[in-house]
């Protein structure tokens, strides 16, 4: 049965001027399709110039509990995720982490 209280979330954030990302949607944003009581992230996608970005992050991010795993994640991302915008998928993650507090508080 498809849960009808979801929050979706996005997270954005700035990669190098010279980064494909930038130059070709100007930001880094991520999606994230979010269980408000647990905060497990059911679905991910992000903007990427390759599809394995997206893939290789989904993996990562999806099944997890953005409220709980916030720290597992963020280790996970720095230790595996090697792209030039490794530290732009760090700062959306953190402003994701943000919005879903305040939304998950409004829910209430």
């Amino acid at each position: 049965m498809e849960n009808k209280e979801t929050l979706y979330i996005i997270g954005e954030s700035r990669t190098n001027s010279d980064n494909a990302i930038t130059k070709i949607y100007g930001s880094f944003y991520m999606a994230l399709e979010i269980e408000p009581e647990s905060g497990k992230i059911l679905n991910f996608s992000c903007t990427h110039s390759l599809d394995l970005t997206e893939e290789f992050l989904r993996r990562i991010f999806m099944g997890r509990s953005l409220l709980e795993q916030y720290a597992q994640i963020e280790d996970e991302v720095a230790r595996r995720y090697h792209g030039s915008s490794a530290k732009a998928v760090l700062a959306a993650m953190k402003d994701a982490e943000k919005r879903y507090r305040a939304a998950a508080e409004k829910s209430e």
